[in-house]
């Protein structure tokens, strides 16, 4: 099996230096250089992702797609299986309890722990770059959400479409929505 992904392990270096290049995290880029340390379990978890959705896309065995899919679910506790596309650029932090569904995501997309992506009658949310969602948040269903938005933490944004530089707190019932006028620092663009 390690003979499998030797042949995509440029792909998958590149995919994750690119991605963690845009990072503004010590952990990440340390300001010369990329730093990788498969001991950091957000690192670890994002790595998993990219290298089975990398084995994915290049039609490897589904067997072997879905063996790394699973130990990322087991070690990190994230669900992001391999034929979700996320973006080029984006961020776990402590994923624990996090599903991503089969939403459609932008670059500089910001996931916390007990997250969320998921269909509402199988329609599932879109995003556009520069989306935060904060621990135990979620976007289900058909949902636009322009760039630069965050989902404040426990909130649940639910059919319904968020404009850019929104910060969305509540629930489909309860909730405010009040400017979030700046992309956070942990991005470099």
């Amino acid at each position: 099996m390690a003979g499998d992904i030797v042949p995509y392990l440029d792909v998958i270096m590149d995919r994750t230096q690119h991605c963690f290049s845009k990072i503004n995290n010590k952990y990440f880029f340390d300001g010369r250089e990329i730093v990788f340390n498969h001991l950091h379990a957000d690192q670890y978890s994002m790595f998993l992702y990219i290298v089975c959705n990398t084995l994915y896309k290049n039609g490897s065995d589904i067997r072997l797609c879905t063996k790394i899919c699973q130990l990322n679910k087991y070690l990190h506790g994230i669900d992001a299986f391999y034929e979700i596309e996320l973006p080029n650029i984006f961020l776990f932090v402590h994923p624990l309890g996090t599903v991503l569904g089969r939403g459609t995501y932008a670059d500089y997309f910001l996931v916390y722990q007990r997250c969320g992506i998921g269909s509402n009658h199988d329609v599932y949310p879109e995003m556009r770059e520069f989306v935060t969602l904060r621990p135990g948040s979620s976007i289900l269903g058909n949902c636009f959400v322009e760039e630069n938005c965050t989902i404040a933490s426990d909130s649940l944004l639910l059919d319904k479409n968020l404009g850019r530089n929104s910060l969305y707190i509540g629930n489909p019932r309860d909730h405010i929505i009040k400017t979030n006028s700046e992309v956070l620092p942990i991005w470099k663009h």
